[in-house]
C-alpha cells in the first residue's frame, strides 16, 4: 500500500478507504460476516480481481479480517474488525449525504428534462 505523503490523518483514511468499492464493502460487512461469493452477489459490478484486491487492502489496514472455513472446497468469510466497526457512523453519514444528492439530482432532472 502507498505511504502517506503529507502525514495528514485524512490522507491516511482516504488511502485505506478511498476508491470505488472499499467503503461499499464496509457497508455490507456492517451487517455481519459474509462469504466471498456473497459479496460478489451483493456487488455484481465489481470484478473478482478488484474484490480480492480491495479485501486484501482492507485486511492489511486492519479494517477487515479473513477467516478460512473448513470444507471441500474451503470457503472464505470476511468480517469487520473492531476498527472496521467504528466506521458505522461514517458509512451512515455518507449514506445520508448520498441520498440527499440523489434527491436533488432527481429533482433537477424532473425540472429540466433532457432535450
Amino acid at each position: 500500500m502507498k505511504e502517506s505523503v503529507s502525514g495528514c490523518p485524512l490522507e491516511e483514511a482516504m488511502r485505506v478507504l478511498g476508491g470505488r468499492w472499499r467503503i461499499v464493502l464496509v457497508y455490507y460487512l456492517l451487517d455481519g460476516p459474509m462469504r466471498f461469493s456473497d459479496l460478489r452477489r451483493a456487488m455484481p459490478n465489481i470484478s473478482q480481481r478488484m474484490l480480492t484486491l480491495d479485501l486484501r487492502g482492507l485486511e492489511e489496514a486492519g479494517v477487515v479480517q479473513r477467516r478460512v472455513l473448513p470444507g471441500i472446497p474451503p470457503g472464505t468469510e470476511y468480517s469487520l474488525t473492531e476498527e472496521g466497526l467504528r466506521l458505522r457512523g461514517l458509512v451512515d453519514l455518507l449514506g445520508e449525504i448520498g441520498e440527499r444528492i440523489g434527491q436533488r439530482t432527481r429533482a433537477q432532472q424532473d425540472f429540466c428534462p433532457a432535450a
